[in-house]
């Protein structure tokens, strides 16, 4: 068969009309919704993984307990069934929050406790001699973390928390259980009047792709960058 004749074929082009028609709803659910979830819940949980970090190596066994079991529950249960309870258990006790703020609150809590490891990782490969050369001038605990300490552990934890947002863009697609409507929902909505689930799935993972391939490509420059600075 011939190219020209594949594209008036009457079956290709009924495809290649519900690949159009799709295409912009699916893009403004990504730029819409997604994209602006996976900001506001990354920046919330890198808030939380700091704290929490930091209370895991702090002296006080009480904040090390407090940290260390807020991880284990959180790295020990599946994220859906975090954001079930928190969409569909909490009504139960009555309280009830929206599928937005659901979502903000189940991703945020994930991406705390995740990415509390890796900054923790972070500062502990800060050689102790930082610490003494900080101490030795003047500067107490806090200024020698602020200072010193945090700029450093910042240039080791970019690439594993560069992956953790890429990844946390693709997990989203879980926020479509709670009737949240981004990207993901939106195709399910559109597969679900058209009854092209495999074509219009494909589309939206081939949008997901393509997001993560630039947000990949923006790491690398970002890494590049801050080679600049580190004595090779």
């Amino acid at each position: 068969m011939y190219l020209s004749n594949i594209f008036t074929d009457p079956e290709m082009e009924k495809y290649i009309d519900i690949i159009v028609s799709s295409f912009l709803p699916l893009v403004k659910g990504a730029f819409y919704y997604t994209i602006p979830l996976t900001l506001i819940t990354f920046a919330i949980g890198l808030v939380l993984a700091v704290i929490t970090a930091l209370m895991r190596l702090s002296n006080m066994k009480v904040l090390q307990w407090m940290a260390r079991a807020y991880v284990s529950i959180i790295r020990g249960t599946p994220l859906l069934v975090q954001l079930f309870i928190i969409f569909f258990g909490l009504p139960s006790v009555g309280v009830t929050i929206n599928p937005l703020y659901s979502a903000i609150i189940g991703f945020s809590l994930n991406m705390g406790a995740y990415n509390s490891e890796i900054i923790r990782a972070a500062i502990l490969s800060i050689p102790k001699g930082q610490w003494e050369a900080s101490h030795s001038i003047g500067m107490t605990n806090l200024q020698a973390l602020r200072r010193v300490v945090l700029p450093q552990a910042t240039r080791v934890s970019i690439p594993p928390l560069s992956n953790s947002f890429i990844g946390l863009i693709k997990d989203t697609s879980l926020a479509s259980t709670i009737t949240y409507t981004e990207m993901f929902r939106k195709a399910q909505e559109i597969a679900a009047t058209n009854y092209h689930f495999l074509l219009v799935y494909t589309e939206a993972a081939v949008i997901y792709w393509i997001i993560c391939i630039g947000l990949s490509f923006v790491q690398d420059r970002v890494e590049n960058r801050l080679d600049q600075y580190v004595a090779k």
